[in-house]
């Protein structure tokens, strides 16, 4: 009866942890409408035509996540990245990060491109 009772709480507090970042998860749609701001410099789909800004298209979600709220809190340091980052809600920086994470990448000038040319 003891094993049952172990076996059952590990399964519940699996699908508790399951269902927290099911529920955590950024919704790309609701991101495409929240990047006015981003455009400028990143591109609407994430691909930066200009080297000195980063391409976001298809980075990790939890990585643009993590930049968002490090530019929110200060600990990265670039001041116009904190002036937009402070205005995102927890839920804008999901759905942000959730719409680049699925954009696809272009790496223009490397098409084609062989090793050794």
């Amino acid at each position: 009866m003891m094993i049952r009772g172990f076996t059952l709480t590990l399964i519940g507090a699996a699908l508790a942890l399951s269902a927290t970042t099911t529920f955590a998860a950024g919704d790309p749609a609701s991101g495409s409408k929240k990047i006015a701001t981003c455009v400028a410099c990143h591109g609407k789909d994430g691909n930066s035509v200009d080297p000195q800004y980063p391409r976001l298209a298809g980075q990790y979600a939890d990585y643009l996540e993590q930049a968002l709220h490090e530019y929110k809190s200060g600990k990265r340091d670039n001041l116009v990245m904190k002036g937009f980052a402070a205005t995102l809600s927890d839920q804008d920086i999901d759905d942000i990060s959730a719409y680049f994470h699925t954009m696809p990448t272009k790496l223009s000038g490397l098409e084609g491109h062989v090793q050794g040319d």
